[in-house]
């Protein structure tokens, strides 16, 4: 249910229910839109059968999607990213733009789905979904479905638990033995997952709980136990006496950004140096190249959050009172949008994170971002406030997942420890979202994330006025408004002079003077010092607001006046007009 409680701004809850879907306009309100391409949202797709479904969606949408492999991961896979834009409104690098990816981080895998839901919900509503036709329309999208296509492969491919495969896959020495990738986590039970390992132990601090032995629990405070927690599965596979300590891989793609970055021995996964590795190397020279895109949007495995940045807590102060409120706004319509979502901030609600991906987009490029972490447990349980017992819990499990993400515990001789129990969650047993939910996780993830992209920037002449001052004098004051939530320009970026100014141009009669006014009624004027003709705007055009500018021209009536206004995330605009006195509404 859509809660009525926040303000949903430039989208009225009848236009956020027709976005996603749920209600369509005209004709397509009495009919199923359907798509070229049949996928089923209640399942996930490995590296081979993600790229499949991009090559079959470009090949049924070729009037609006193009395919590109902007780089090879450390393992050459191809990293696929695909652009939707209406090239009769356009070229795409002329509209403001969405970056949006997923699966950064490999074990998180329902990130791509959602990516690739995204394409698929976007492609078959083109000319079907009013809403959606006229945002693909206004605006472009980049997506990259896969970020870390190696973990991705990894995950799938081996037994693993629901964390591990979160690097990248170049072979690293992680306990600086001159060795790499020596010893991660093996199968003893064969039963194709990763799970938990128990030494039977007289002095342990747990136990089998009597009516479920499935349950480990600790023993109460004077009781003595018989087990100790041992970690994942696995054996001493290089002999330094430590178990599963060098698995596969060990860069964090989501801490090898320029923006905050830290050494590893401060932030593990770092890296030698920002953007060294070759998947995130790729991501960066792709988006330097796109400085229209105006929001990003980076999908992650769990939680149930919206994060923004920054990241570290000596960064607050980048981010503005006005800026603030930009992602307020987004945020808090997506909590409306996403049940038991919360929209946080990264250090301050979460933890300390240095070079970030989406931190990097905010501070290093100006482009509003969020991280959202797409699984939280409270979406599945039937009541997300009751304190469950382990039993409860293990028998609700039992009746909605019959058991498909549980191993019963085994003996196993292990060569070290002797007799252990293994056993516990398989790899789908946390982070990732249950099959049967995937689709509506999708789907209100998307009607978010268009949400955010419908309030990137949109501009317009508002209103103009032309005075004559003198018999070849006149003044001509300009409003330029901006319709939707984001500015021009963030507030940061032009504290910290990234990307391009603004630009406001008059091409006719002779600029003597130009400047920016308070507003319409204004007399002053604080003329800039040269080529009063093309007017800097460095704070750009704010969000839901306008702004306004005037120009002192020496012509003859009847003489014509062109303006321009020009913004790297926002579409360029232009007037024209015949030079004499009047109030134009364009």
């Amino acid at each position: 249910m859509i809660q009525l409680s926040k303000p949903l701004r430039s989208l009225t809850i009848a236009g956020i229910l027709a976005a996603s879907g749920l209600v369509t306009s005209h004709a397509a309100a009495q009919q199923q839109v359907a798509s070229e391409v049949d996928v089923s949202w209640n399942r996930y797709y490995d590296y081979d059968e993600m790229t499949k479904i991009i090559h079959d969606l470009v090949g049924a949408y070729p009037e609006l999607l193009t395919l590109e492999s902007i780089g090879k991961s450390e393992q050459g896979r191809d990293m696929w990213l695909v652009t939707l834009n209406s090239p009769k409104t356009g070229d795409a690098s002329d509209k403001p733009a969405m970056y949006i990816d997923g699966n950064v981080h490999g074990n998180e895998i329902q990130a791509t789905e959602t990516v690739l839901y995204s394409i698929w919900y976007l492609t078959k509503s083109y000319g079907k979904v009013d809403q959606l036709t006229e945002l693909m329309d206004r605006v472009s999208f980049y997506f990259l479905p896969s970020q870390n296509p190696d973990g991705r492969a990894e995950w799938f491919a081996n037994p693993n638990t629901p964390h591990s495969a979160r690097t990248g896959q170049r072979p690293t020495d992680n306990d600086y033995d001159g060795l790499f990738d020596e010893d991660g986590p093996d199968d003893l039970d064969g039963d194709g997952h990763i799970t938990s390992m128990w030494k039977f132990d007289p002095n342990g601090n747990y136990r089998r709980n009597e009516l479920d032995p499935r349950i480990i629990e600790r023993v109460p405070e004077g009781a003595v136990g018989e087990l100790s927690r041992l970690g994942s599965e696995g054996i001493d596979n290089d002999g330094d006496g430590r178990i599963n300590e060098d698995g596969p891989g060990g860069y964090d793609m989501n801490r090898n950004w320029a923006s905050d970055w830290q050494p590893n021995y401060i932030q593990y996964g770092a890296g030698e140096y920002p953007f060294d590795r070759k998947e995130t190397n790729a991501v960066a020279q792709f988006i330097l190249k796109h400085p229209n895109i105006a929001a990003g949007q980076s999908y992650h495995n769990t939680g149930g959050m919206m994060l923004r940045g920054p990241g570290a807590h000596y960064l607050e102060g980048l981010y503005s009172r006005s800026d603030r409120a930009v992602y307020d706004k987004l945020g808090e319509a997506g909590e409306d949008l996403l049940p038991y979502y919360d929209y946080m901030v990264i250090h301050a609600d979460l933890y300390t994170v240095h070079g970030g991906f989406v931190n990097w987009l905010a501070e290093g490029l100006g482009i509003v971002s969020f991280t959202n972490e797409l699984w939280t447990n409270s979406r599945i349980m039937p009541d997300p406030d009751r304190d469950f017992s382990d039993k409860e819990r293990m028998h609700w499990q039992d009746r909605m997942l019959f058991g498909q993400t549980f191993t019963d515990y085994s003996e196993y001789n292990h060569p070290v420890h002797g007799k252990v129990l293994i056993g516990g969650g398989t790899k789908y047993s946390s982070r990732v979202t249950p099959p049967f939910m995937l689709e509506e996780g999708c789907h209100r993830n998307f009607a978010f994330t268009m949400f955010h992209a419908e309030n990137m920037p949109e501009i317009g002449f508002k209103w103009i006025g032309v005075d004559r001052l003198d018999s070849n004098l006149w003044e001509i004051t300009i409003e330029i408004e901006n319709t939707k939530i984001i500015p021009t320009r963030l507030s940061l970026a032009r504290t910290k002079k990234i990307g391009l100014p603004d630009l406001l141009s008059l091409d006719g009669p002779s600029v003597l003077l130009s400047g920016t006014v308070s507003d319409r009624f204004d007399r002053s004027l604080d003329p800039v010092s040269d080529r009063p003709s093309r007017l800097l705007v460095d704070a750009g055009i704010a969000g839901e607001s306008h702004s306004t500018f005037r120009f002192l021209v020496s012509g003859e009536a009847g003489d014509r006046v062109t303006l321009k206004y020009g913004a790297e995330k926002a579409r360029d605009i232009e007037f024209g007009f015949i030079l004499e006195e009047s109030e134009i509404h364009p």
